[in-house]
């Protein structure tokens, strides 16, 4: 009969190998957003975190060295999220411009649900920078592959370059801060519609 421990022994890359292996690193990865999110990376424990997700600090230790391990993990993990959910999320549209509106949106309501995101992102830069950038660099090659294909079908200029999606990627993680983790007086419909209307029109006074 399979168990956790033949997961570990098994896999080098402590993958879990069994539904109950998944199920175990799942609530791990889920407790430790919120031991980071409330506490940081240096006051967070492993025992803590264990607690929280209702494990044996064995099972720690089946899928995670090191709690610095199991932070990089997180990082991705989130990432990962963020990223499937944008998908899920990006399912029908009629242009490019409402496909930016859904993404922004569903980023926005990710964000509120797991307010811990911004605290253990930021605390990243310095807890595991490599994973920091990475993050920020596979989202905005996200955007920029969706303005390309914007400017395929005809919906975008066609002189839209990398720097164009790190700008759009700076509004909505800032965005998201505000309008997500600071406060909720506005609806992610709206703040998405908002931002909308930049990527249409600009802010600079029409010309006559």
């Amino acid at each position: 009969m399979a168990t956790e421990y033949s997961d570990h022994v098994e896999s080098k890359d402590k993958q879990p190998r069994t539904a109950r292996g998944l199920k175990t690193k799942r609530k791990l990865l889920d407790a430790a957003a919120l031991e980071f999110g409330e506490k940081g990376f240096h006051e967070a424990s492993i025992t803590g975190i264990t607690q929280r997700a209702g494990t044996a600090l064995g099972s720690f230790y089946t899928y995670f060295d090191s709690k610095d391990e199991l932070f990089s993990a997180l990082v991705k993990d989130m990432s990962a999220r963020v990223k499937s959910d944008a998908a899920s999320a990006m399912t029908e549209w009629q242009d490019a411009l409402e496909r930016e509106k859904q993404a922004l949106e569903s980023f926005m309501n990710f964000a509120r649900e797991h307010k811990e995101i911004y605290r253990i992102i930021d605390e990243a830069e310095f807890v595991d920078p490599d994973s920091y950038r990475a993050h920020y660099e596979a989202t905005a090659a996200r955007i920029f592959e969706r303005l390309k294909e914007g400017e395929k079908a005809g919906d975008l200029r066609n002189d839209l370059e990398e720097a164009h999606a790190w700008a759009i990627m700076g509004m909505n993680v800032f965005l998201g801060l505000r309008y997500g983790i600071w406060s909720e007086e506005k609806s992610s419909t709206e703040i998405a519609e908002i931002a909308n209307q930049i990527l249409a029109t600009g802010i600079a006074s029409a010309k006559t």
